[in-house]
């Protein structure tokens, strides 16, 4: 499976998103709309629509029929989660379920009992660090799984027309925004960011695998030698290691301190 995803400044895009998508005959469990807020906040919303505009293309019409409860798992499509370092995250179905619950997230027995009956292949843990920087933007995401390349080509082409920012796209915003003060920590080591920056940036980034962040770093050692190694094969003869290192352990500093400034704010 691959995870086909899609960043929108509005959720009336991503909401259309998933409408087309759920009538292209895509199964619902391949299909999740994340956004931020809560459920009742979703629904406020949703309400406050006027029913004339939700006729239109990408209004709410969309969503207010996956909450009618034809997606997902017992109790309806809609589920709300806190997201540790984010706060609460609204999604819709198993897929989302799973999504949230890799970010961390207690996703509550009955998701958690239907998620190990579903197939979760391809979830993008690597990617819901990005994900969750577009949520906190006040950005939604949709995602998709697809095992065909001719509909996983289609499906892009879908969510650029409805004005979708690649994850490819909101990674590198992501890391503009955080570039700054991490060239100016790296450079206080006496170390050339400009030489480095790649190696470090890999480190950073494997540190926030949702996989493994949350783990004490004698738990993750084995990960990062792992992520480490694939950076050596790909850059032969290349010192890397002690850029690759310091990143990872700036990335885990990072995480720590969203999740202090989180429970601090809450």
């Amino acid at each position: 499976m691959e995870a086909i995803s899609g960043v929108f400044k509005t959720r009336a895009h991503a909401e259309n998103v998933v409408s087309e998508v759920l009538k292209a005959g895509i199964p619902a469990d391949r299909v999740t709309l994340l956004t931020p807020g809560t459920v009742d906040q979703v629904n406020k919303e949703m309400l406050a629509v006027p029913s004339d505009a939700a006729e239109q293309p990408g209004m709410g019409k969309a969503i207010g029929a996956l909450a009618g409860g034809g997606v997902g798992f017992a109790g309806g499509s809609l589920l709300m989660a806190l997201v540790p370092g984010l706060g609460p995250i609204t999604a819709v179905g198993l897929l989302g379920a799973a999504v949230l619950g890799a970010a961390g997230a207690t996703i509550g027995a009955v998701a958690g009992n239907e998620l190990e009956n579903s197939t979760t292949e391809g979830l993008p843990e690597d990617e819901i660090f990005v994900y969750e920087d577009a949520l906190r933007q006040g950005r939604s995401v949709v995602i998709v799984l697809t095992g065909d390349k001719q509909q996983a080509s289609l499906l892009r082409e879908l969510m650029k027309a409805q004005g979708a920012e690649s994850i490819d796209a909101a990674r590198e915003q992501w890391w503009i925004g955080l570039r700054s003060a991490e060239e100016s920590h790296y450079s206080q080591s006496g170390k050339s960011f400009a030489e480095d920056e790649e190696y470090f940036r890999r480190g950073f980034e494997a540190a926030l695998n949702a996989r493994t962040r949350c783990m004490e770093f004698d738990q993750v050692s084995a990960a990062m030698d792992a992520a480490l190694e694939d950076v050596q094969r790909e850059h032969p003869g290349k010192k890397v290691e002690e850029a690759f290192t310091r990143g990872y352990q700036r990335g885990r500093e990072h995480y720590q301190q969203r999740c202090d400034e989180a429970s601090k704010a809450a």
